[in-house]
């Protein structure tokens, strides 16, 4: 089916071979796997994630109603700071309510009468390309860093979470943290059910060693005779979307810019906040060389610079790959500029358009 630029096009096949790797995991190390919404939360495939996954973990309260509702397995439900108005109705959708702080445990955890109830812990260490995104930067308040504190409130949670990665490909250096973890925390593991690693680990990278990471998650779980959890986002969708646009207009300044009719700041946020480039798969190495910017009045709404085998013209067509991760999520209305559609490539090779977007979604985003 022909479909309208931009859209984002999210490949059933694609995501089933991170999926499986997420069976091959699970089935070796016996830890449990939940979704992290907070990168990836199209409910449209929730269909196909929920057979090889066991939950979804939120960050706030429509998170945790998503996942409830849409994914129908276990909810994480955690939050930097619960609002006191939010925190009965989120317990009405958790099986885990995990808590950031000492203080929101002693205010919030008798709401969760009906849950598991945990606790977030800052070890101190992390693994992070970008000061941004690390759990442990000076003065964070990711966590709970006082170990004595926290063992004093053993006897009032279930479990604990560590997050302490950001696409981290390094096996070594997991290996090195999770036996940090390990050493450091030996008590406070062995007198609970069960521990969330969080996620960022790049396992479905191609060339990544998942049967010593799943035997590492083994040996720590027998260990410590505790259930694990990962909360993977990227590595559970890596590569199975991309997000198709069209070249609108060619100009030069010094360089030919193709403009295309999306944005970074609108569409592909991470591009601008993290400072780096959109990913283009095919035809990137060529010889003819073009600037691709956004059509937002942003100056800096450009997604890269790129070499192509062919000339670029109005009408071409650019496939930014990579795109399911923090992209859907993220999408907002600056400029008013058309949001992108979204379809799904089903298994059976079918296109469904699951979402088409209009005036009056912009109008009701705003007041």
């Amino acid at each position: 089916m022909g479909l309208k630029t931009p859209y984002y096009l999210i490949d059933e096949k694609k995501l089933l071979k991170n999926l499986k790797t997420i069976k091959r995991i699970r089935d070796i190390s016996g830890a449990k796997f939940v979704l992290a919404l907070k990168c990836f939360s199209t409910w449209s495939v929730f269909g196909l994630m929920r057979q090889y996954m066991d939950g979804t973990a939120s960050s706030s309260l429509y998170e945790a109603r998503l996942g409830k509702e849409k994914f129908s397995k276990e909810v994480h439900a955690y939050c930097v700071a619960y609002a006191q108005e939010e925190i009965r109705e989120i317990s009405r959708f958790a099986d885990k309510l995990i808590f950031n702080s000492i203080s929101q445990l002693e205010r919030f955890s008798r709401y969760g009468r009906k849950c598991d109830i945990g606790l977030r812990v800052n070890p101190l260490i992390s693994y992070s390309s970008f000061e941004l995104a690390d759990p442990a930067c000076k003065f964070s308040r990711l966590g709970v860093t006082d170990k004595k504190a926290l063992e004093s409130k053993l006897g009032s949670i279930d479990g604990v979470m560590f997050h302490f990665n950001c696409e981290n490909d390094n096996f070594r250096n997991f290996s090195k943290n999770l036996d940090f973890i390990g050493r450091n925390y030996e008590s406070v593991l062995k007198s609970l059910k069960w521990v969330s690693l969080g996620g960022g680990f790049y396992f479905s990278k191609a060339g990544y060693p998942v049967e010593k990471f799943s035997e590492k998650l083994r040996e720590f779980s027998d260990r410590f005779r505790i259930q694990v959890y990962l909360e993977p986002g990227e590595s559970a969708i890596t590569e199975s979307a991309e997000l198709v646009t069209k070249v609108l207009d060619l100009v030069h300044n010094k360089k030919d810019i193709a403009i295309v009719d999306a944005s970074i700041e609108a569409h592909m946020l991470d591009v601008l906040v993290y400072r780096i480039n959109a990913k283009i798969k095919e035809n990137a190495r060529g010889r003819f060389k073009y600037i691709i910017a956004g059509r937002s009045c942003l100056a800096g709404d450009v997604f890269g610079s790129y070499g192509f085998k062919h000339r670029l013209k109005i009408g071409s067509i650019i496939r930014f790959c990579d795109a399911a991760g923090y992209t859907m999520v993220k999408k907002n209305w600056f400029n008013g500029l058309n949001m992108p559609s979204i379809a799904v490539k089903r298994l059976s090779g079918e296109i469904e358009l699951v979402r088409e977007f209009e005036y009056k979604d912009f109008l009701d985003s705003l007041s």
